[in-house]
């Protein structure tokens, strides 16, 4: 029996996934979780033998749970199932160690195939996503597109979409208050904005929030 941990930020969304899973005899979902955060906690208890993971989640991004996971329980193998499609994120995904990633408009029983594939030390990828690689190793990266983004710049753009303020930051990540100036007049350049708030609209534009 295949031991599972759902994480997605939208209940509704892990009840089905946990309801097409338990219907099958050869999957057991041992538990959920709302946030990357309540994520770490589960699969500390619970090890499961896959986690699949939104790439979308409050506290924790679905990348940096993934890079977590790998460190804190690289037994664990990473199913990344989402609805966001970008090829930039299919390989932060794929480096921080997801070992597949499937869209969520997939049928049940492609999901359970790939699942089995994972397990088996297959990499399940969605033919889009795969399409978007080549795409994007062949031609790089789209012109108008942003610059890349690394994870921690990533994770300070989440911070200030909730509102915190530079000192809140700083604490919340535990770096200096200049260091998180420094990173955010970095991160104006990048998106081209002049403050917060285009920041963050030009940031969601972007499917980086």
């Amino acid at each position: 029996m295949i031991r599972i941990v759902v994480v997605d930020d939208h209940e509704i969304v892990r009840r089905g996934i946990s309801a097409i899973l338990q219907g099958d005899p050869e999957f057991q979902v041992v538990g959920e979780a709302a946030d990357g955060k309540e994520a770490l906690r589960v699969i500390r208890e619970t090890q499961p033998d896959v986690a699949l993971v939104d790439v979308r989640l409050p506290k924790i991004s679905g990348i940096e749970l993934c890079y977590r996971i790998q460190r804190e329980s690289p037994q664990v193998q990473v199913l990344i199932l989402t609805s966001y499609l970008d090829g930039n994120v299919v390989r932060e995904c794929i480096s921080a160690g997801a070992k597949g990633y499937v869209l969520k408009d997939v049928v049940s029983t492609d999901l359970r195939r790939s699942i089995h594939e994972l397990v088996r030390g297959e990499s399940p990828v969605d033919p889009r996503a795969t399409r978007m690689m080549i795409h994007w190793l062949r031609e790089g990266p789209e012109a108008d597109a942003p610059d890349h983004f690394t994870l921690r710049e990533i994770e300070i753009l989440r911070l200030i979409a909730e509102g915190l303020a530079n000192r809140e930051i700083a604490e919340r990540i535990c770096l200096s208050e200049n260091t998180i100036k420094t990173y955010i007049q970095s991160l104006y350049q990048k998106l081209d904005a002049h403050n917060r708030i285009e920041a963050v609209m030009r940031a969601t534009k972007w499917g980086l929030l």
